[in-house]
């Protein structure tokens, strides 16, 4: 099967040194990306460690898809433990940075210990050095950007850092990288502020040579030549359909569809667009570099998780106003889904949904943790009883769109979700709109065995896709045939390994605590106890929710 190589660059910050190791067995049996971190972490991190304690350890791992020239092939995995669900969690970013991670050399880099002055880690393929950086605390993300492109001719599509919501350990920070694009969800930006970490820069040109089968440029001519709708309104195309299907959460989830959408919908956005952009290797380019004249805005994005967080979430109805919280959220280094869904829960208690004033000044608040930002630092989770409102969120992670009251078996992969509600881990949503071909496509309401079967079988390609490391819009474009051309694989196989790295995941967060109890979620659906116990069973996991240890001892 197809894999990464290189070895595993460990950092520690505390002793400011740094070693190199052969970690054959794990890319082997893991492939790359999400599944090298996920094994690493899980074997190399003490069960009950502090998610912002040395003890954890963030891990970037690239895949061999990064030593390609295909398409949907420019994101990076960061993986370690989460402050924000307290479980292990990997996210992932796009942008230039995965083939500049690649060319170090090594397959995963590890960072762990502490810091005690704030520094910047420069690693390339010749070693590692740690510059102290203490003027640029509480740099937002562009000024720490130039500042290391000035010094040491790096532009941001070598950097991974933090701005001030990551130093100030707000539990929905952001590692940022490329200036605009995020490893979002979960937090590990304030894992790396609380080492002391403000930014990590990858360079060199020792990329392995891994050989690519043909199929990868059929994959990219398509991608070029497609027109497919993202191309012009990214994510953001999808705002009109939520919000007539009634998957649109709406002023703090209180509703599911917006009267105001049109004011935030993909066509508002696309007005705002002035030129193309894209990740590393990518003709799809689907993203969205906006700017407002009028106000001088100037944004990548929203999409359509930010329209939905900062827009009818907030009540907000003008898409220049959730352009400006989603510049903020790039600059401070914050999660826009979480940061957008945590001030919802602030309007909610305050009666002042669309107050656009406040919501710039709350976000700010929040990434430097003064007054009421403080409390809102916390997450949903931890705050919601302080602020008098319901807990919308599962295992301590904030709600994207995609609402399961509607789309029921996208509900039930956010409560199984070893991240919590993220709708990324499965992306069951897309055969419940529908957003594939008919013969895929689901009713959106009820659960059912096969929704259970089908939504394990959805989150072992997920997180089969998150090894390679592939874009997830390359839906499209990557047939099961496909994949097993580029793996050189049978696709059960590669199934197989996403299950490995969901399984490691879980029995990693059953250690510390989670159970049963923790795949719950704030609204009820028809025949959810039934359908979770399917999944449970499908998995070959206890009816607790628990990995059983004979299923673990058999893991690679």
């Amino acid at each position: 099967m197809l894999h990464v190589h290189g070895d595993l660059l460990t950092i520690d910050l505390e002793a400011r040194e740094w070693s190199t190791e052969n970690v054959d067995d794990v890319l082997e049996a893991y492939v790359g990306g999400r599944g090298v971190g996920t094994r690493l972490v899980h074997d190399r991190v003490p069960f009950d460690a502090d998610p912002l304690g040395p003890e954890n350890s963030l891990v970037f791992a690239t895949g061999p898809m990064q030593t390609s020239r295909m398409s949907f092939t420019g994101r990076t995995s960061l993986t370690g433990v989460s402050p924000l669900t307290d479980g292990l969690l990997s996210s992932n970013a796009g942008g230039f940075l995965s083939r500049n991670l690649a060319g170090t050399g090594h397959a995963a880099v590890e960072i762990t210990g502490a810091s005690d002055e704030l520094l910047a880690v420069h690693v390339t393929d010749d070693g590692v050095t740690f510059e102290e950086i203490p003027e640029l605390e509480g740099a937002v993300v562009s000024e720490t950007c130039d500042t290391i492109e000035e010094r040491h001719g790096l532009g941001p599509d070598h950097v991974a850092c933090i701005g001030p919501a990551g130093e100030n350990e707000v539990r929905f920070a952001s590692v940022m990288t490329t200036e605009k694009r995020a490893f979002g969800r979960g937090g590990l930006g304030a894992v790396l502020g609380a080492k002391n970490c403000k930014a990590v820069t990858f360079a060199g040109e020792s990329t392995h040579d891994v050989s690519i089968p043909d199929v990868q440029m059929d994959v990219h001519r398509e991608a070029a030549q497609s027109d497919h709708v993202m191309k012009r309104q990214g994510t953001t195309s999808m705002t009109d359909f939520a919000n007539q299907v009634g998957a649109l959460p709406t002023r703090y989830f209180s509703e599911r569809s917006f009267e105001g959408a049109e004011g935030i919908n993909g066509d508002r956005v696309e007005e705002k667009k002035y030129e193309t952009a894209t990740c590393s290797a990518c003709a799809f380019a689907c993203k969205l570099p906006t700017r407002d004249e009028a106000s001088g805005i100037e944004t990548e994005g929203p999409e359509y998780e930010t329209v939905m967080a900062f827009g009818s979430n907030c009540g907000v109805d003008d898409v220049v106003d959730v352009m400006r919280s989603n510049e903020q959220c790039d600059e401070y280094g914050m999660d826009t889904i979480s940061c957008g869904d945590v001030v919802a829960a602030y309007l909610d208690s305050e009666d002042a949904f669309g107050h656009v004033d406040l919501i710039e000044d709350v976000v700010e608040d929040i990434a430097r943790r003064e007054e009421v930002g403080d409390l809102l630092a916390e997450g949903i989770d931890r705050c919601h009883e302080d602020l008098g409102v319901e807990n919308w969120s599962v295992k301590g992670m904030e709600f994207p769109a995609h609402d399961g009251r509607h789309l029921n078996g996208q509900g039930l992969g956010f409560a199984t979700s070893n991240r919590g509600a993220d709708h990324m881990y499965a992306t069951f949503y897309s055969r419940e709109y529908p957003l594939v071909g008919k013969d895929d496509a689901l009713p959106p309401e009820g659960l059912d065995e096969t929704k259970a079967n089908l939504l394990v079988e959805h989150e072992n390609a997920r997180a089969f896709e998150d090894c390679g490391v592939v874009c997830r819009f390359s839906r499209d474009f990557l047939t099961r045939e496909r994949y097993e051309q580029l793996f050189d694989a049978d696709y059960d196989d590669l199934l197989a390994v996403g299950d490995r790295v969901v399984t490691l995941e879980r029995h990693f967060n059953n250690r510390r605590g989670f159970d049963r109890d923790d795949d719950v979620l704030p609204y009820e659906l028809p025949n959810f106890e039934t359908a979770r116990g399917d999944y449970y069973e499908t998995r070959g996991w206890s009816q607790d929710g628990t990995v059983p240890a004979e299923r673990i001892s058999i893991l690679p």
